[in-house]
């Protein structure tokens, strides 16, 4: 509910600012996207199993679940690293370098993360790599467990695990590092706070929203990364069910946090939600010309 409501305000302000939206925002767009899509495709299937203590349905709805958890699972990992390389850029280049990051260069790199991770999410279907159910039972992913079992799931999880998480993980990490290391150095020239440019501040605030997004990304996607390593060298069977089930649900909690980070950090978004929220319900009382007191429908809004 979280992921749906949250993320369905960020398109929804998104389409409503759309000839505003600056090219780096498209990829807050583009992930958005991912998270919701991630939310409608997978998580009522992922609810029904949990009541039924059990997987629904055989093995298509077990490939198709995890089919769009790794299409859904590595747009948002490449559309974070293209968020930080775009910052990485704009942050360290002149004024007329950084307006030659288009939309139109954008949207082919959002074209690119969407072909790319659809490759990866149907290389298991044609033969290289496998789907199978999560230890637990009542969901699905790619067979960790196939590492040691042959050669063919060797190379599809050493292959994934560096070009899908480790390669990105260490782009976004060495692009922030490199922004605050700049930032620090700018800061360091001027020796009053007052005397800072809004643009700085601006700058160091979206790099900071930047930063949480990846954080939170990364982070609750860890503990899963964690336990799914644990099953590729051991038995699956040494964890208990529990144990293997919260890192899932950490992970999936993913989709939820942006949306809260960027009202935070972000006076347009909230000034949009706001308007939003007269639009959808309130405008009843601000177009209402009675008082309260003698307009029912007006109290019940204003209430």
């Amino acid at each position: 509910i979280l992921t749906i409501l949250g993320n369905s305000a960020v398109l929804a302000t998104a389409v409503k600012r759309s000839s505003l939206l600056k090219p780096p925002e498209l990829l807050t767009v583009n992930l958005a996207v991912a998270d919701i899509g991630m939310a409608i495709s997978m998580y009522p299937l992922a609810i029904a199993s949990a009541w039924n203590h059990a997987w629904l349905g055989g093995d298509a709805s077990c490939i198709y679940y995890a089919l769009m958890g790794f299409l859904f699972g590595v747009c948002s990992m490449m559309t974070l690293c293209a968020m930080a390389v775009i910052r990485f850029l704009v942050t360290n280049s002149s004024k007329s370098n950084s307006n030659k990051i288009t939309k139109n260069t954008v949207r082919i790199l959002i074209t690119f993360i969407w072909l790319y991770s659809l490759l990866w999410a149907i290389l298991p279907l044609v033969g290289w790599g496998y789907y199978g159910p999560e230890p637990f039972g009542i969901s699905c992913t790619i067979a960790w467990s196939k590492f040691h079992n042959s050669s063919n799931g060797f190379s599809f999880i050493l292959s994934m695990f560096l070009l899908c998480t480790v390669l990105p993980a260490l782009t976004i990490v060495a692009c922030y590092l490199g922004i605050a290391w700049k930032v620090h150095k700018a800061y360091q020239e001027i020796q009053n706070i007052d005397r800072i440019p809004n643009a700085a501040k601006l700058e160091k605030k979206l790099t900071l929203m930047a930063v949480l997004i990846s954080v939170g990304f990364l982070s609750s996607w860890t503990p899963y990364a964690a336990a799914s390593f644990w099953s590729i060298f051991n038995s699956s069977d040494s964890l208990q069910p529990i144990v293997t089930l919260l890192p899932c649900l950490f992970a999936k909690s993913s989709t939820a946090y942006n949306p809260f980070i960027y009202y935070i950090f972000s006076k347009t978004f909230r000034r949009e939600i706001k308007q939003l929220q007269c639009g959808c319900g309130w405008r009843v009382r601000f177009f209402s010309t009675d008082s309260s007191a003698e307009n029912p429908v007006s109290m019940m809004w204003s209430g």
